[in-house]
């Protein structure tokens, strides 16, 4: 499934200064299985947009 792209995605420019910066996985512990670069995005994408609905008590 190929998700949509969003303006605040990092540019493969933009990654590849910051991929290098992103410690590695720990070893002995369960391999990572989350792609960096998509959690960078979801974090700017957060960052620029803020939280755009109310969140309701329960």
């Amino acid at each position: 499934m190929v998700r949509k792209s969003y303006p605040t995605d990092l540019t493969d420019i933009e990654w590849e200064i910051l991929a290098p910066l992103i410690p590695p996985a720990k070893e002995g512990g369960h391999p990572r299985t989350t792609d960096m670069r998509e959690i960078c995005n979801a974090i700017y994408y957060h960052l620029k947009t803020g939280c755009q609905w109310n969140m309701q008590q329960a």
